[in-house]
């Protein structure tokens, strides 16, 4: 029955219902995806995707349903459309200029001056920012240090709102886990 209530409350808009929801599906979904695509990024990007569409779509969720089957349906459902995109972009081309960018990422490791100048808490931080994935470490460096709005992030790596929100959401959950084991 909780979880009737956590949806009907998701349903109203209620971000600490999406919170309980993502936190109790999320091992379930992903580990669908893992098993699918051996792939612990892709499944995890899924995952991602996955609770970004249904957190958009959950007012027409129906409760004839198990939950998770729908949440899985989504999850099947992008991964097939990741599957046709990566057919499509398998014809294009890639220009010197844009391979050249590829070799140019910057590297975001903090400079002995800013470790001089931060905080000891702070440098524990950006270590243990360090330990997430790069995707997780980009959201929360724009959100928190850059201090930019979902917005302006979701624009910012071209991703849609409810994406920004969904990985933010679960690198923080990640973060705390780290902090927590350094412990």
């Amino acid at each position: 029955m909780e979880i009737n209530s956590k949806i009907e409350k998701a349903k109203n808009g209620d971000q600490i219902a999406f919170t309980f929801l993502l936190n109790h599906y999320w091992n379930e979904v992903y580990s669908f995806m893992l098993k699918r695509t051996e792939n612990e990024t892709i499944a995890e990007d899924i995952t991602i995707e996955t609770f970004s569409k249904a957190f958009d779509k959950i007012k027409t969720y129906n409760r004839e349903f198990q939950f998770n089957t729908w949440l899985i349906a989504i999850a099947k459902n992008v991964h097939i459309d990741l599957l046709r995109k990566k057919k499509a972009n398998l014809f294009i081309e890639i220009t010197d200029q844009e391979n050249q960018q590829a070799y140019n990422i910057a590297d975001t490791t903090p400079s002995v001056e800013d470790e001089l100048i931060t905080e000891q808490n702070l440098s524990r931080l950006l270590h243990c920012i360090k330990e997430l994935k790069p995707h997780y470490q980009e959201v929360i460096q724009l959100r928190y240090f850059q201090e930019m709005s979902y917005q302006e992030i979701a624009f910012k790596i071209n991703e849609p709102l409810s994406n920004v929100k969904i990985k933010l959401l679960r690198a923080k959950k990640l973060l705390a886990e780290v902090i927590k084991n350094k412990r």
